[in-house]
C-alpha cells in the first residue's frame, strides 16, 4: 500500500525539523514548509532521499563547501538559493 501524499508530506516535513543539526532543522525544515506542497512526486521522491542523507554532508552541500551528488545538485542548489536572499 501506497502512502497518501498528504501524510508523505507530513512526514517529511517532520523529517526536516528532526535532523540532528540545528542548522539543518532549520533550513530544510523551512524550505520543506515552503515547497513540499507545490512539488510533483518526482520532486518529493527527490526530497525524501535527500532527508536520508548525513547531516554533516547536507550542510556542505547547501553552504557550497562541497559539491552535492548529481542527484542532489538541483535540489540543493534550490535549497541554497532560498536562504542567500
Amino acid at each position: 500500500m501506497s502512502e497518501p501524499r498528504e501524510v508523505r508530506i507530513k512526514r517529511m516535513k517532520m523529517r526536516s525539523m528532526r535532523r540532528g543539526i540545528k542548522e539543518m532543522d532549520i533550513i530544510l525544515s523551512a524550505y520543506a514548509d515552503r515547497n513540499l506542497a507545490d512539488m510533483d512526486d518526482a520532486g518529493l521522491d527527490v526530497f525524501d532521499a535527500l532527508l536520508h542523507e548525513n547531516d554533516q554532508d547536507l550542510c556542505q552541500w547547501v553552504t557550497g563547501q562541497v559539491p552535492p551528488p548529481q542527484k542532489f545538485a538541483d535540489l540543493v542548489s534550490n535549497i541554497a538559493q532560498t536562504f542567500q536572499k
